[in-house]
C-alpha cells in the first residue's frame, strides 16, 4: 500500500513496470515512423497499467478497512461508555440535591419540632404556675420570654454576654500584699470584736478591725462571732478561716494572739464600760471618731469589746496604708478551712459537668483542692463546662427590710409585718410612727430586690439560652419552690448547692448556715459569669470585689440598675419584647464600664484604686 500511495502522490516517481518500457528514446524509428503503431502501444501500456492498480488496490483495500472498522468500533464504544457516565452523573448530582434537601427540611422540621416542643413545655409550666396561689405578676412578659426562648434556642448568644471589657480591665494587678511600713507592737492594749450578721457581714467586720487594731496600735484578739436568731449559725471564726494563716500572715501589720491575757479574762466588761455595741459608733464613722472616743477607754481599761461592728468604719478619709491593709486582710489573709475548700472543689467540679478545666480563681477559693477540678473527662469544649451564678437576694429578711410590696397581696404584708416585729423591731415602731415612702416610690426608685420573675425576664432578655447552666446562692427564698418556678420553668439546668451535692457530701454543713454561705461565695466567685439582683447584697458586694482583685478582667458581672428596670417593669402589660430586650440591654451594658473607685465607695466591692491594686500602664 506503501508504494502506491507514494506513486500517486509524488509525480517525479514512476511505477517499475512503466519505467522498463519507456526507456527507448522518443527519437527512436519506432515511434516516429509508425503513428498508429504508436497509438496501439499507447493503449496497450494504459491496460497493463491498470491492470497492475487494479491488482495493487485488491491487495490493499482488505487491510484498510480492517483499520477503519476498528478506529470506527473504538470511537462508537468512547460515545457509548461517555454517554452513560452522563447520564449516571445527572442522576449521581440529582439524589445528591435531592438527600440534600431532604436532610435539611428534616433538620428544620427537627428544629422547628423542638422549639415547639420546649415552647410547649414552658407554657404548660407557665400555666401551672398561674393556677397557683400566689398571683403571678408580669405573666404576659414571662409568656413572651419563653416564645423568645424557643425561637432563640439555636441561635448563638449575644457578643459579650460572657465577657468583661478586657482591655480597660486587664490593666488592673492585685498589689494589696505590698507592704511599706513595721509591724505594730501593739502595746496600747487588746481589741475584741463580736461581728454579728452572716459570714459576709462578719468578714467585713474583722478586716474593719484589723484596721482599727493597727490605727490604735493595740493587739487583736481573734474575732469572734455572734450567734444570729436569723441565721442561727455556732460557727465561729476557725470554723470557717484557716486561724493560723490568718494570724502569720497579719503579723508584719499587727499583732494578733488568741484570747486575752489571764489578768484580763476575769474582767466584767460591761460593768467597767469597755462593750461598745453598734448603738454607740455611727456606721461608717471616720478614724477620727476612734481615736477621740475608743482610744481613751482603751489606755484607761486596757481592753475594748466591740459587739455587731457591722460597717462601722468610713472608707474615706483614711490613709493609703491602712486602706491597703483593709484589702490585705479581705483579699489575702482569709481562707476557707479545708474541709470547705474541698467540698468547694467538688461543687466547681460539678458545676463544670467534670470537664477538666481550672478557673482563674480556683487557687484562692479552694487552696491545693484546685487539682481537683482538673481531674475529669478531656476533649470538651470550655463552652459546654462554662456557667452563672446568680445571687438572688430574695430572702425573708432582705424581703421585709425592703418595706417593698412582692405581689403576695394582704397575706404577704401580714407575713412581713410580723417578721419586722421580732427581727426588726426598731424598723416596725418607724414604719408606725412616721410617714415612710410608699412601696411604689420604693420600687421606682429602684429600692427594691428584683423578684425571681424579674430576674428571670432580665436573664432572658440579656440573652441567656435556655440551656444555661446557672448556679443559684441562697436557697432560702422566700416563698420557697413556688416563688422560683417561672426561673426554674424558663432555665431548667438550675441548681442550688443542696440538689447538686449529695446528701452525704453536705451533711457535715447542715445547721452551720455560715458554713453553707461560703460553699455560696465559692461557687458564685468562680463562675464564668456573675448576676446580681440587689447591690446591697453583702454576698454579691464581695463576691464582685474578688472577680476584680484576681480576675484579670476575665470574669464579668451583671450589675443591673434596679432604677432603669423598673421604669421598664412598670410597662409590662404594653411593651413588646423587642424593645422589652433592647431597653433592658441597655440598662445593664451601662454598668459594665470599667472605672475607678469613687470616693467613700467600698473597697470590697470595687478594689481598683492605687491602694489596693496596681495598673500596668
Amino acid at each position: 500500500m506503501s508504494s502506491s500511495s507514494d506513486s500517486e502522490s509524488n509525480p517525479g516517481t514512476t511505477p517499475r513496470h512503466a519505467h522498463s518500457l519507456s526507456s527507448t528514446p522518443k527519437s527512436s524509428p519506432l515511434f516516429r515512423d509508425s503513428g498508429s503503431g504508436s497509438a496501439q502501444e499507447s493503449s496497450s501500456l494504459s491496460r497493463l497499467h491498470s491492470a497492475h492498480r487494479s491488482s495493487q488496490d485488491e491487495k490493499i483495500h482488505p487491510r484498510a478497512r480492517r483499520k477503519v472498522g476498528r478506529v470506527w468500533h473504538r470511537r462508537r464504544v468512547k460515545v457509548i461508555v461517555g454517554v452513560i457516565g452522563s447520564v449516571g452523573l445527572f442522576f449521581l448530582t440529582n439524589w445528591w440535591m435531592l438527600s440534600r434537601l431532604y436532610d435539611a427540611g428534616r433538620g428544620v422540621k427537627s428544629s422547628s419540632r423542638i422549639a415547639n416542643s420546649s415552647l410547649i413545655s414552658v407554657q404548660g409550666g407557665l400555666k401551672k404556675l398561674n393556677k397557683g396561689k400566689r398571683p403571678q405578676i408580669h405573666s404576659r412578659m414571662l409568656a413572651l420570654a419563653a416564645h423568645a426562648l424557643a425561637d432563640g434556642q439555636n441561635k448563638p448568644e449575644p457578643k459579650g454576654l460572657w465577657e468583661e471589657p478586657v482591655v480597660p480591665a486587664s490593666v488592673w494587678r492585685p498589689c494589696a500584699h505590698q507592704r511599706n511600713w513595721e509591724p505594730s507592737e501593739g502595746n496600747n492594749g487588746y481589741i475584741l470584736v463580736t461581728a454579728n450578721g452572716g459570714i459576709n457581714q462578719q468578714r467585713v467586720a474583722v478586716c474593719n478591725a484589723v484596721v482599727i487594731a493597727r490605727f490604735l496600735n493595740a493587739t487583736l484578739v481573734v474575732p469572734k462571732f455572734l450567734f444570729s436568731s436569723v441565721w442561727r449559725d455556732v460557727s465561729q471564726f476557725s470554723d470557717i478561716y484557716q486561724e493560723e494563716h490568718f494570724v502569720n500572715y497579719l503579723t508584719p501589720d499587727i499583732r494578733i494572739v488568741k484570747e486575752l491575757p489571764k489578768e484580763l479574762q476575769s474582767l466584767d466588761l460591761e460593768a467597767i464600760g469597755s462593750v461598745v455595741t453598734d448603738v454607740d459608733i455611727m456606721k461608717e464613722s471616720r478614724l477620727s471618731f476612734y481615736r477621740k472616743n475608743i482610744l481613751p477607754i482603751l489606755l484607761q481599761k486596757r481592753v475594748v469589746h466591740f459587739v455587731g461592728f457591722g460597717n462601722r468604719l468610713a472608707f474615706d478619709p483614711i490613709p493609703f496604708e491602712l486602706q491597703r491593709l483593709r484589702c490585705r486582710c479581705n483579699f489575702h489573709a482569709l481562707r476557707f478551712v479545708p474541709k470547705i475548700q474541698e467540698t468547694g472543689a467538688l461543687l466547681l467540679k460539678k458545676m463544670r459537668q467534670n470537664v477538666r478545666r481550672s478557673g482563674p480563681l480556683d487557687h484562692y477559693l479552694v487552696g491545693p483542692f484546685a487539682e481537683s477540678t482538673m481531674k475529669g473527662k478531656k476533649n470538651r469544649a470550655a463552652k459546654s463546662s462554662r456557667y452563672l451564678a446568680l445571687h438572688l437576694r430574695f430572702e425573708i429578711d432582705m424581703v421585709a427590710h425592703s418595706l417593698c410590696d412582692f405581689g403576695g397581696g394582704e397575706e404577704e404584708r401580714q407575713e412581713l409585718e410580723a417578721f419586722r416585729e421580732i427581727h426588726f423591731p426598731a424598723l416596725a415602731l418607724l414604719k408606725k410612727t412616721t410617714k415612710l415612702p410608699s412601696p411604689e416610690e420604693l420600687r421606682a426608685d429602684g429600692q427594691c430586690p428584683l423578684t425571681p420573675e424579674e430576674t428571670v425576664l432580665m436573664l432572658v432578655a440579656l440573652g441567656f439560652n435556655r440551656k444555661t447552666h446557672i448556679f443559684l446562692a441562697g436557697s432560702q427564698i422566700y416563698g420557697g419552690r413556688s416563688r422560683l418556678a417561672a426561673l426554674t420553668t424558663l432555665y431548667p439546668n438550675l441548681v442550688t448547692k443542696e440538689n447538686l451535692l449529695s446528701s452525704s457530701e453536705i451533711e457535715p454543713f447542715k445547721n452551720f448556715s455560715s458554713q453553707l454561705a461560703a460553699l455560696d461565695f465559692i461557687g458564685c466567685t468562680a463562675a464564668d459569669a456573675f448576676a446580681i439582683t440587689d447591690s446591697g447584697s453583702q454576698l454579691s458586694s464581695l463576691v464582685s470585689g474578688y472577680r476584680i482583685y484576681y480576675g484579670g478582667g476575665r470574669l464579668p458581672t451583671v450589675r443591673p440598675n434596679k432604677r432603669r428596670l423598673a421604669s421598664i417593669f412598670l410597662k409590662n402589660s404594653t411593651i413588646e419584647w423587642s424593645m422589652f430586650e433592647k431597653r433592658v440591654r441597655k440598662a445593664v451594658r451601662q454598668t459594665k464600664t470599667i472605672h475607678r473607685r469613687s470616693i467613700s465607695r467600698s473597697v470590697y466591692r470595687n478594689p481598683r484604686c492605687r491602694e489596693c491594686m496596681c495598673t500596668t500602664e
